[in-house]
């Protein structure tokens, strides 16, 4: 297909409710081309975009999906497995074909200068955020984001800018290609916010994780930039040798702060003194060979000031003046499911996390204390990915949870869990991370329904609580529930 753009009547998309795959439909849509899309059954953000953009989405994978009305053009999700019927038909038909990050790169990135944002986590919030400071400096980016930017108003963004803003992931592209989607994006600016071991039903423990973000560094051209956080072992392992420029950020520069990381020394941007309030974050900002700047920014935790740093490197190296960027921080909305205040009723504050990851779910607690400290916090967690399921991170879950004042966890059912690296034999405990709690004197609880956590919640409440709620799913809306109960109490 030597001019994709040109030649599209019609895309259907196998798994259309992906944030990255629903969010590159609901791209092709804008431009009038007519999509189509199947799943199993979609929940929020995504299931309420698709319907407000008008694309229809049959629920269940089918043959006839592809084969009664041949689309152009099929993409195929991460998500689908080899033995997918509509994948298979389509393929067997002869119907052109392509990975959801095949596809992305060549509709949509591949005449733009990319600018990926990768890592363990941050990675949707940072790329919200540098889309937002390229726009509100007036460059006009493109974006495609695994999330919902509050300030686009969606997922993706097609605009005149010379940039295009993309999530990158590490996970695997297809069934059929089992290279890690970021590799397809080529990027000219990189950002690695962080290098953890996740993703464990197809990388076998951290070195292989590495071995991919390497891989991406040593694909970097030469007049490329790579924004790198260096008080991160496993990012500054990843891009030792890098063949393009490295600038390096930092949160902090005490040593017992950072755990013995990289060096103040080495680095291009540091943020200092870090306060919160009620309404902001604030931080002075040493840029090497310039002078310190106040920055003020309405989001909080250490994590989200590094998100920060990464952005203003990122846009600095694509030729916004830091002044520039800093003054438009401020009026940053942010991304759905980010800290997001989904409701407050009976003087209790319900906020919704995509935290899943105990790196995450710590910055989660601790951002929120920061921003609440004379409040009871409240931390509601479903263990519901691929990794949290194991027992890998058993014993990382307490440290992680362990600043609330009461912890929920979900009990998930007992059923297999794929994986492409062996027999899963060890699981995720919710009962013994409970006990282990409460050896701490920390109080916490475990249910297996929502509607069990539900009253739990009502039952315990007070007001001015904080209940900060992480799922990377849709937890039986769990959110609106906690609320109506809470105005019928």
């Amino acid at each position: 297909m030597a001019d994709p753009l040109s030649e599209l009547r019609h895309v259907h998309f196998i798994a259309i409710g992906g944030t990255g795959v629903g969010s590159l439909a609901g791209l092709v849509h804008a431009r009038g081309i007519r999509v189509t899309g199947s799943d199993r059954a979609l929940y929020p953000p995504m299931s309420t975009a698709l319907e407000s953009w008008g694309i229809e989405v049959e629920e269940g994978f089918r043959p006839e999906n592809v084969l009664d009305d041949p689309p152009d053009l099929v993409v195929i999700g991460n998500a689908v497995r080899a033995d997918n019927p509509e994948a298979v038909a389509a393929i067997d038909a002869g119907l052109p074909y392509r990975s959801f990050s095949d596809a992305l790169y060549e509709l949509a990135i591949a005449s733009k200068h990319c600018l990926t944002v990768t890592g363990t986590h941050g990675k949707t919030t940072t790329t919200s955020l540098c889309a937002y400071l390229l726009e509100a400096t007036g460059r006009e980016p493109s974006l495609l984001v695994g999330g919902i930017s509050l300030d686009f108003g969606g997922s993706f963004r097609e605009a005149a800018g010379e940039h295009f803003v993309v999530e990158g992931d590490e996970y695997d592209t297809a069934f059929f290609d089992k290279t890690p989607k970021f590799l397809h994006y080529h990027p000219q600016t990189l950002i690695i916010t962080s290098v953890e071991f996740d993703h464990a039903d197809i990388y076998r423990d951290l070195d292989h994780v590495k071995s991919v973000f390497r891989e991406l560094v040593a694909g970097m051209p030469v007049d490329g930039t790579i924004v790198a956080a260096w008080d991160h072992e496993g990012v500054r392992d990843v891009v030792a040798g890098a063949p393009c420029a490295v600038v390096r950020y930092m949160a902090g520069e005490a040593r017992e702060e950072r755990g013995g990381g990289g060096e103040p020394a080495d680095c291009d941007l540091i943020a200092t003194a870090i306060e919160s309030d009620l309404d902001a974050t604030r931080f002075t900002l040493r840029v090497r060979g310039a002078d310190e700047r106040e920055v003020r920014i309405p989001m909080y935790g250490r994590f989200n000031v590094e998100n920060t740093l990464a952005a203003l490197a990122a846009t600095r190296a694509l030729g916004v003046p830091l002044a520039e960027s800093i003054a438009a921080l401020p009026g940053f909305r942010g991304v759905k499911r980010r800290q997001e205040v989904r409701g407050v009723e009976r003087g209790v504050r319900v906020i919704d996390d995509f935290a899943h990851h105990p790196t995450a779910v710590r910055g989660c607690v601790e951002a929120l204390r920061a921003q609440h400290p004379d409040a009871r916090l409240i931390a509601v967690f479903e263990p519901r990915t691929n990794t949290s399921r194991r027992r890998i991170f058993q014993a990382a879950y307490v440290d992680a949870l362990a600043g609330a004042d009461h912890i929920v966890v979900f009990e998930v059912p007992d059923e297999p869990i794929y994986s492409a690296t062996g027999e899963v034999t060890e699981l995720f405990s919710s009962l013994e991370l409970v006990a282990a709690l409460g050896e701490r004197g920390v109080s916490a609880a475990s249910f297996d329904s929502v509607d069990d956590i539900v009253t739990h919640l009502v039952e315990r409440h007070r007001e001015g609580d904080v209940v900060l709620v992480m799922s990377n799913g849709s937890f039986g809306n769990i959110w609106e529930r906690l609320l109506e109960a809470l105005r019928s109490a």
